[in-house]
């Protein structure tokens, strides 16, 4: 069974930054590509960011240039800083891993941890 366990996350201002992480077992870890995603109430779940095991790197273009992903194969775990925030970035933030080399699409993930919520206000 893997296990992926969120922490960080919270209430912030528009424009403030909140970062978090994203824990996972290590045999899970250092095989999986490794993505963000989040929801909203009534709307599907999206992608956010996703790092995979050679280091490739993308973003949804809405948080572009506001987000980072980052991993820590020493502690086996899976950052998103947020700065920039805006209130339209307020969703449930979920960790999630694949088996897959490169996909950012919900459906090609696997395994999912529970679940952060991020809330911005002004």
């Amino acid at each position: 069974q893997v296990h992926l366990l969120e922490s960080g996350g919270g209430s912030a201002q528009v424009w403030g930054s909140l970062r978090l992480s994203c824990a996972a077992d290590r045999s899970t870890f250092i095989n999986a590509l490794m993505g963000w995603f989040r929801q909203t109430p009534g709307k599907e779940r999206e992608f956010v960011a996703a790092i995979g095991r050679t280091g490739r790197i993308d973003y949804a273009d809405y948080v572009k240039g506001r987000f980072t992903i980052s991993r820590d194969y020493a502690k086996n775990t899976v950052y998103l800083q947020m700065t920039s925030l805006k209130p339209e970035d307020t969703a449930v933030y979920y960790c999630a891993a694949s088996a897959s080399a490169w996909d950012t699409r919900v459906e090609q993930y696997n395994y999912w941890g529970q679940g952060t919520q991020v809330t911005i206000s002004s």
